[in-house]
């Protein structure tokens, strides 16, 4: 299932590098795209939205909403 995420607080190419190693985490985790500039992440999951929120910020980022996509 693809899933879209809002997330706030990231400001350079690290923080989209640390987002998708987050996401990479995932159980199932297939493909994973993030734009910094919408600042959203777009990520292939069987993970609920309570994991994938969890594991975005405990890098330190806020999760905003997540949608299917």
């Amino acid at each position: 299932m693809l899933k879209k995420i809002f997330i706030e607080g990231m400001s350079c190419n690290h923080c989209v590098n640390h987002v998708k190693e987050a996401l990479a985490t995932l159980k199932d985790s297939g493909k994973i795209q993030v734009n910094l500039e919408e600042k959203y992440a777009v990520v292939e999951t069987s993970s609920n939205n309570d994991e994938i929120k969890e594991k975005i910020e405990d890098e330190g980022y806020d999760v905003v909403s997540i949608e299917e996509a």
